[in-house]
């Protein structure tokens, strides 16, 4: 009898620690906030950071990383909630997100739209915080916010729009340290969603087959076979523009050096990917937490 050796997908593994430890009432909303896979708070946070110390040009104030900090976990929260509801009637057909909690029933859309305005609620409160002007730039993210979880339903390119989000506190930390958005913030801005792009087209290889068949989109359908040329392109990409940003933002030698750290690791991880097996992409997925500290790593050694 022959015995499958493939690997459970789900991201959420049953019996973990929020199984364990907390009341039955709260788990539902500790995973629809992600809090109990935060890889992508992790994958915001990092290159928040890392501009928050280019735009201070050393170690940034303990209030404002509090702050982007505590901004950067409840809107990655927040989108994740937007988009378990978006794609609640899609998740219980794929393999990694049929257990969530919405997709499996343990709450309904009304308790997940009363939990998303808490968040969003929280997350607003952090504007009295911020000056006027990174107001304005913070509330010009909602609608990219809403609007990725649709994105797959009509673009190849929602890994785009979940760049651009999920990398919008690097525009806002700019614009509350120094007033301004300058060009190299903004190169550094685009490498972050030309970095996401090919991360999270990794990480939407693991979806592939069920996304064909419930005729969702996605960079990874679109680059079929040649994914890890692409992937490889979109990290080279990424590289290039975090160096040129880098130089424009008075970045020292050190920081040359870290991208030259960041190009060598990304290429690892396109050597090591492999199209046909889901366990090793996601593997690949989770290892650009490293990536992460390296670019903010490298910032602060760029301004030494």
């Amino acid at each position: 009898m022959n015995v499958s050796t493939r690997p459970d997908l789900s991201d959420i593994k049953l019996g973990d620690w929020v199984d364990r430890r907390l009341p039955a009432a709260l788990r539902p909303y500790t995973r629809l906030a992600r809090l109990d896979r935060p890889v992508g708070i992790w994958l915001t946070l990092f290159p928040c950071w890392a501009a928050l110390i280019q735009a201070s040009h050393g170690f940034p104030d303990l209030r404002q990383l509090a702050i982007f900090s505590l901004g950067a976990l409840l809107m990655r929260s927040a989108g994740s909630t937007v988009n378990d509801i978006a794609d609640r009637k899609f998740d219980g057909h794929v393999e990694r997100t049929r257990f969530r909690p919405l997709a499996s029933g343990q709450i309904g859309v009304p308790q997940a739209l009363l939990f998303l305005a808490v968040e969003l609620a929280l997350a607003a409160s952090l504007l009295l915080f911020l000056t006027p002007y990174t107001r304005v730039i913070a509330i010009c993210v909602l609608p990219l916010v809403f609007v990725y979880p649709l994105c797959k339903r009509f673009t190849y390119w929602p890994q785009a729009i979940l760049g651009a989000a999920f990398n919008w506190g690097m525009l806002m930390a700019w614009s509350e340290v120094t007033g301004t958005i300058p060009v190299g913030a903004v190169l550094m801005w685009l490498g972050a969603i030309a970095w996401q792009i090919g991360y999270d087209t990794v990480y939407a290889y693991v979806d592939v087959r069920d996304d064909t068949q419930l005729g969702l989109k996605s960079t990874a359908i679109l680059f079929g076979a040649r994914g890890k040329t692409f992937i490889g392109l979109f990290y080279a990409i990424a590289v290039a523009a975090w160096s040129v940003g880098g130089w424009m933002a008075g970045m020292s030698l050190p920081y040359a050096v870290g991208m030259l750290v960041i190009a060598a690791h990304l290429a690892w991880q396109t050597w090591r990917l492999d199209l046909s097996r889901p366990e090793i992409n996601y593997r690949l997925f989770l290892a650009n937490i490293l990536t992460g500290v390296l670019l903010a790593a490298g910032a602060f050694a760029g301004t030494l």
